[in-house]
């Protein structure tokens, strides 16, 4: 494997290097977020999956960095950094509430300029692009975003408390939501990985059946998972969400192994794999 570019360093976090994973699973934080929210995933995850966290200009160690308040160029941020990487392994996404649409736009990047299909996109905590709506969260003033980040418990209460913790957290939040606000979908041919859509069941921004229609924007298969808890349900519900992830990649064929009631998923071949689907050598 190469060693990662400048551009990987700065965009994308990879908390638990596994070389010899099956899939690289890229995970997309929610505005405000930073790569660390998905440490915990990546330690839960299979060795089978290598996690590469994105990293968003703006904040923690990229604090200096000018801030980006646009969907499409956060999507172009994360292909430019992952460049052929892409094409090592089976590719999957994550993207959770601005996450999403992240994801959305950088699969579009994948599938139409590399020609690669990534096997499953899991699109948590966010209407489907068509339904696309703001509620201005960004034109407000910072006691009007601590109101909402409190709403949707989006933010460590400590850092909400802590008046300079909170200084320095809120330009990347505002320019999150702004891009998040104001994100265009902009029509154009539908995605062709699976999808799997999740979302809390009490989550005071996101309905279930806005999430449901993601189902539009795929001609792969779609798959709907609600679990308990609201926007964040992803902190209490961290296995579930893992145990979904698994799942969802073994059915998609680019994680081997058995499926709930013992069927085996085949394995994905790489364009330079030997193997026949049956695991043995195939004569070269």
């Amino acid at each position: 494997m190469a060693s990662p570019t400048t551009q990987e360093s700065l965009w994308l976090r990879r908390y638990h290097p596994r070389q010899a994973a099956e899939v690289t699973l890229v995970c997309l934080p929610h505005a405000g977020g930073a790569a660390s929210f998905w440490f915990p995933f990546s330690e839960l995850l299979p060795p089978e999956v290598e996690v590469l966290a994105v990293q968003y200009p703006g904040r923690q160690d990229r604090r200096l960095d000018p801030r980006i308040e646009n969907v499409q160029e956060m999507a172009r941020g994360v292909f430019d950094a992952l460049g052929e990487r892409a094409r090592e392994r089976p590719l999957a996404l994550f993207g959770h509430s601005m996450g999403a649409s992240v994801g959305f736009e950088l699969i579009r990047l994948l599938e139409g300029e590399l020609d690669v299909v990534p096997a499953v996109f899991f699109a948590s905590g966010r209407p489907a692009p068509s339904v696309h709506r703001s509620i201005g969260v960004h034109l407000r003033d910072d006691a009007g975003i601590v109101e909402e980040l409190r709403r949707i418990s989006g933010t460590d209460g400590r850092v909400l408390d802590d008046p300079e913790l909170l200084q320095l957290a809120l330009p990347a939040i505002r320019s999150d939501y702004k891009a998040a606000e104001t994100y265009e979908y902009r029509p154009g041919p539908p995605l062709r990985c699976d999808i799997v859509g999740l979302t809390g069941d009490a989550d005071p921004r996101v309905e279930p059946d806005e999430v449901a229609t993601w189902r539009d924007h795929t001609t792969g298969s779609f798959a709907f998972h609600v679990l308990p808890g609201d926007h964040f349900y992803l902190g209490d519900r961290r296995r579930e969400v893992v145990d979904v992830v698994v799942d969802a990649l073994r059915a998609s064929g680019a994680l081997p192994g058995p499926l709930p009631g013992g069927v085996v998923a085949p394995p994905v071949l790489r364009p330079d794999d030997t193997r026949s689907p049956f695991g043995d050598r195939k004569a070269v």
